[in-house]
């Protein structure tokens, strides 16, 4: 992870915390390994269609923004998840559309206004050595990513090689809100039983506020206590899934997220529908959750119906190009605006730019 290519990137500014994350590491939770992954996996999985990855690809997990990196040769990037009003050179970047950074270019991420956790996904993705089939970071086990931990100012990071020569432009709007109060749709069980019917109906009609207690294990809640049967909170310890809620001897639920433990020895009285489990990745402190209770039929359904839109729906091109015959060449030139950034298409490759004035040449 040492040498310099062009297909590096150099880590200017970390932020916070910045890791490097795929879709985690399955098929070892009996052995005490963590899933891991990205807490978003929408956001990631969003980036590296973009990008022309593959969706197995590793991109960075930026929590509350401030990362600046250095692209060490031309690439092609996205960002997604939560808007840190991202600039390359000082030029506005538009959030989920796939843009070209020249060698030398220093991407830079404002601080996060909504939602906590932005991504950057770049063509190849992150080369960093796979452990146990993935390149997740777990810092509690310093596993994956940069040596099992989060980036660090002046780490180079070296890019794979890209699927596609070129596949910039491209646009998959994310319309999640990521602020405000957040419906979360769940299956009651595995331990629903564990609970009284009034406790089980404090889950399902009350508002649970996110702590600041909470991280990539899991969000802690506040809000009215939820009563078990006998009184009694604990279980034999049994497996736990991402999205499982526990609910310990306070009565208050815990979301388990990506980086959760492999057991449990509290009740859970109910497990998020995946297709609600990356938006509960952008559940900042102070966010209101409310749940509702549905079919494992109906979660089903939604889970396939939102895999669609983000893996086979259409991308869409930002900008439209004319083609000018200039000194023997054809040059294709294009300009256009996509939320407000603007953005320029020069033979084929797409730039965010900045002018303050645009008007034709006089004749």
């Amino acid at each position: 992870m040492s040498n310099f290519s062009d297909n590096n990137i150099r880590i200017v500014q970390p932020g916070p915390m910045t890791l490097v994350q795929d879709r985690g590491r399955a098929g070892y939770q009996q052995l005490g390994v963590s899933v891991s992954g990205a807490v978003d996996v929408e956001s990631l999985d969003i980036g590296n269609r973009l990008v022309g990855n593959h969706k197995k690809s590793a991109g960075l997990e930026v929590l509350l923004g401030g990362l600046v990196i250095e692209f060490l040769g031309r690439t092609i990037f996205a960002v997604t998840g939560a808007d840190t009003s991202p600039k390359l050179d000082g030029v506005p970047v538009a959030m989920n559309v796939s843009c070209v950074a020249h060698a030398g270019a220093r991407l830079e991420l404002g601080m996060v206004a909504t939602g906590l956790r932005t991504y950057v996904a770049m063509a190849g993705g992150i080369a960093a050595p796979e452990s146990l089939g993935s390149r997740s970071t777990h810092i509690a086990s310093a596993l994956g990513g940069i040596d099992g931990r989060a980036v660090a100012e002046g780490d180079v990071i070296e890019l794979g090689t890209p699927n596609i020569d070129d596949v910039s432009g491209l646009a998959l709007e994310d319309e999640r809100t990521l602020d405000g109060e957040l419906s979360v749709r769940v299956i009651l069980g595995p331990q629903d039983n564990e609970f009284s019917a009034a406790g089980i109906e404090t889950l399902l009609n009350s508002e649970y506020i996110v702590t600041d207690q909470s991280n990539r294990q899991g969000l802690r809640l506040d809000g009215p206590e939820i009563e078990s049967r006998s009184g009694r909170y604990d279980i034999i310890s049994d497996a736990v899934v991402n999205g499982s809620i526990q609910v310990p001897g306070d009565g208050k639920p815990i979301i388990l997220l990506a980086d959760r433990q492999t057991t449990g020895g509290y009740a859970k009285i109910a497990t998020v529908a995946s297709v609600d489990l990356s938006i509960l990745g952008q559940a900042a402190p102070g966010t209101v959750i409310r749940f509702t209770a549905i079919s494992i039929e109906d979660a089903q359904q939604l889970l396939v119906a939102r895999q669609r839109v983000i893996h086979e729906s259409v991308l869409t091109s930002v900008v439209d190009s004319e083609t000018f015959f200039v000194d023997d060449l054809d040059v294709r030139v294009g300009v256009a605006e996509n939320s407000m950034v603007s953005l320029a298409n020069i033979d084929g490759s797409i730039y965010p730019i900045s002018f303050d004035e645009y008007s034709p040449a006089e004749q």
